[in-house]
């Protein structure tokens, strides 16, 4: 079996596609060139296979890689945590103090995972198995990861897309990590798309965190739902304005109709023209469904409002 792709980027990075659901350009990993090497985002467990072939491919031996680092534990991105820890004996599994109990215990995210997905659960996604405790390290905001030869990640607490959302800032490279906190662009899309999925989307949560990356300056800024967004101010600035259109534009549908099938029928309609058919990548659609698909997008914005309703707003 071939290795998955590995595209070397500036500044010693090199991203891996993790084939997710079988497909390319779906979730991307990103390996860090340093004394101790790291690995921003696994994939799910599925498809994890793929990042060791790559791993290996880019020449990492089992004592190799220091540490996984997860933006968050949502399965697309965490789900092959335990097997790239096994593989990797010697490797720190970096994520959010708000989730890390998750990973050393994840039959409550293995569940909650499987009601979301369904069946997609046995055919994307796969069970997360458990990483021994004293391999992982919750992070929290201003937390450092030392990387060797003077390289450093800076931790940002980046919550909106979950509350157990981290974003990475190499300071010297300038290349800002956002798992989902930015919002996805996949091939075929002409607009950066926001994930708003449940349970816990908080859109003012959201708009601050954007407002923070702006704050950094980054010179590039990497998605996992893929790849480097450029000019890097003018794309965090669309995926502001974007997000304010998506719930916006929810938020009157849930005025007019509370009911989930209608929300996600009027986003449906008003952005349906965002993607650009392309007849020879015949993944241009599952793609987007996989990741934010205008259902799941609804059910986290609807969430958000009646948490709104009810009094229970963002802290």
């Amino acid at each position: 079996m071939s290795p998955a792709p590995l595209e070397p980027l500036p500044d010693g990075v090199t991203a891996i596609d993790t084939m997710t659901a079988g497909m390319t350009k779906v979730t991307a990993g990103y390996l860090l060139d340093a004394p101790r090497p790291a690995l921003v985002e696994c994939g799910p467990a599925l498809s994890v296979s793929s990042v060791l072939r790559a791993l290996d491919g880019a020449g990492l031996g089992p004592g190799d890689l220091a540490y996984l680092v997860l933006s968050h534990i949502h399965l697309d991105h965490a789900g092959g945590a335990g097997d790239v820890a096994e593989a990797f004996p010697g490797a720190t599994v970096v994520v959010s103090e708000v989730g890390a109990r998750h990973l050393v215990e994840p039959d409550r995210l293995n569940a909650s995972s499987r009601r979301v997905y369904g069946e997609l659960m046995d055919t994307v996604y796969g069970d997360c198995t458990p990483v021994a405790g004293e391999r992982v390290r919750g992070v929290a905001d201003g937390d450092r990861i030392d990387l060797g030869g003077g390289r450093r990640l800076d931790v940002l607490y980046a919550p909106g897309h979950a509350k157990h959302h981290i974003g990475v800032f190499d300071p010297d490279a300038g290349a800002l990590f956002v798992g989902d906190s930015v919002g996805v662009r996949l091939p075929g899309m002409t607009e950066i798309r926001p994930a708003t999925p449940p349970p816990d989307f908080d859109l003012v949560l959201a708009q601050r965190t954007l407002q923070r990356y702006r704050s950094l300056d980054p010179r590039v800024v990497y998605l996992a739902h893929y790849g480097a967004i450029d000019p890097p101010q003018e794309a965090l600035h669309e995926a502001s304005e974007r997000l304010a259109l998506w719930a916006e534009t929810a938020r009157c549908a849930y005025a007019d109709h509370s009911e989930l099938d209608h929300v996600t029928e009027v986003l449906t309609q008003r952005f349906a023209g965002e993607m650009a058919a392309d007849p020879d990548d015949p993944h241009s659609q599952r793609r987007v469904e996989l990741l934010s698909g205008y259902r799941s997008n609804a059910m986290g914005l609807v969430r958000y409002f009646e948490r709104a309703t009810t009094g229970n707003p963002s802290s």
